[in-house]
């Protein structure tokens, strides 16, 4: 029985001693899960922020395309503007010189003794409205009609040479 006691007492320390081993396991397990929930909660409040600022980098970066975009396509329609004006601006200058010339032969033809004064008068009409397209900037809100378009500009000469055909 001896035997059988100390047995008994010897299993109960090892019980006992494997009951504290497990308690500072235990605890040490709790410890380390402690721990493990803190880092998770960081890494969580870290990712979030990094979500974050990735949204937010992402729609500074959308406006900024926005905002290139929309200044290139301005660009383009302004160069295509540009274009446009230059090549109408072109075409009434070679107007305007086709018609200095054709008057001017006119009136060489004139100066050689025929009448053609009403060619000559048109010649500076078409010339007239071809200067003046010339050199307007698309703004034909005045209305006015330049002289020779009146008719106002003809030399006595030629208005006399006018009056001399219409007779």
């Amino acid at each position: 029985m001896d035997h059988f006691a100390a047995e008994k007492d010897t299993s109960r320390a090892q019980l006992s001693s494997v009951e504290s081993q497990l308690q500072g396991i235990k605890e040490k397990i709790l410890t380390q899960a402690r721990k493990i929930e803190e880092l998770e909660a960081l890494l969580a409040s870290e990712l979030a922020k990094a979500k974050s600022e990735a949204v937010k980098a992402n729609a500074e970066a959308d406006t900024i395309v926005a905002i290139y975009r929309a200044d290139a396509e301005a660009a383009q329609v302004q160069a295509r503007e540009a274009t446009e004006t230059a090549q109408t601006r072109a075409y009434w200058i070679a107007e305007l010189a086709r018609c200095q010339s054709h008057r001017e032969t006119l009136e060489e033809i004139y100066a050689r003794g025929f009448a053609l004064t009403n060619e000559i008068v048109m010649a500076r009409e078409h010339e007239a409205k071809a200067g003046a397209l010339d050199t307007s900037d698309d703004d034909d809100d005045d209305g006015s009609k330049s002289g020779s378009e009146n008719g106002e500009d003809l030399d006595g000469e030629e208005a006399a040479i006018g009056e001399d055909q219409e007779s």
